[in-house]
Formats: structure tokens, sequence, C-alpha cells
């Protein structure tokens, strides 16, 4: 490893962390293909060269910002569906609106576009954190439900999600509707 490498601010560091954050608006806003280096720089308000210590390429930079946020998301999920104190159809309406929710609306489905449209750039990660997010779902359901109506449920309310990320125009739209969705499902499940 070269020094330059052991020199880089550790994934999880403040500066490391705005420049993925300033990363993910600048690709949502012109495409991957269209951002330039430069423009990621000038967003983050670092230099060229201070971005190229972070990052080798424009590639390493995408796949370190759009894992940086599917972690920060899964990991919010896991937070809501655990806790044992709230009702179920709570936990997920407030699951889906961080795994999904949040990007609802012009520039937040720009950046789930950028990543959908690229998935070569990522990996297995955007595949194994979707799944991740499946297997939640159902453990959580399987626990007031069943396991038989859990494995129906999750997979339906998950595809009800993303029909409805495409159709509404805002987070609010889409967290009542989804609701009524999970609403209808838990009657049917007591």
């Amino acid at each position: 490893m070269s020094r330059q490498q052991d020199e880089r601010p550790a994934p999880g560091s403040a500066r490391r962390d705005a420049v993925l954050e300033s990363a993910l608006g600048t690709f949502a806003r012109f495409g991957y293909r269209k951002t330039s280096m430069e423009e990621v720089a000038r967003a983050a308000r670092i230099s060229r060269p201070g971005l190229y210590f972070l990052f080798d390429s424009k590639e390493a930079l995408f796949r370190a910002a759009a894992t940086q946020m599917l972690e920060r998301d899964i990991a919010a999920v896991e937070r809501v569906l655990a806790d044992p104190d709230r009702p179920l159809g709570e936990r997920l309406l407030e699951a889906f609106d961080q795994w999904a929710g949040r990007y609802v609306g012009p520039l937040a489905r720009d950046i789930t576009e950028v990543i959908e449209a690229n998935p070569d750039l990522l990996g297995p990660i955007a595949q194994t954190l979707s799944q991740r997010f499946g297997q939640l779902l159902t453990d959580a359901i399987a626990a007031v439900c069943g396991p038989d109506s859990a494995a129906r449920a999750a997979p339906t309310l998950i595809s009800t999600s993303i029909g409805l990320k495409r159709q509404v125009a805002s987070q609010e739209l889409y967290r009542e509707r989804l609701a009524t969705a999970i609403d209808l499902y838990l009657t049917g499940c007591r």
C-alpha cells in the first residue's frame, strides 16, 4: 500500500462523509456520465487533487457514495423494525420511508435513478442490501402475523412501494398511500 493510501481519511471520517454527500447530490443532478470530478470537488468545496487524494476515480467515488447511502438506510431500517414498543404498522411505514420514501421527489428520484442506471458500478452491494431489506420486513411481519403471511406480504408491500415511488410527487403522498396499503394488509393479518 502506498503512503498516500495510508494517509487517506478512513471511511466514516467527517471530511470523507461530507465529500460523499456532495458527490451524491452532484451525481443526482448531472447523472453519472456527465458528472466530472471537478464538479464534485466544487460541490464539496475541496480541490480536485484533494478529491483524487480521497478517491482514485469517479467510479470509486460513485461506489463509495452510493454504498454509504444504502448502508445508512439499511441501518435505519434495522433500528426502526427492531423497536418492539411501536405497533407493526408504524414500524413498517417508517422502515419503507427510510429505505425508499426519502427518495421520492424530483432531486431524490434522480439519486435512485442514477444508482439504478449504473448497477455494474456498485457491484453486489445494492442487491445484497435490497435482499436484507426484504428479509428484515419478512421477519418483522412474521413476528406478528406468522411466517406464511409474511412470505406473501413483504414482497407485495415492496412492489407497492416501488410503484408508489414512481407514481407520486412527494414523500408525504408516498407515506399516505403506503400507510393505506399497510393498513389494508394488517387488517387481514389480525
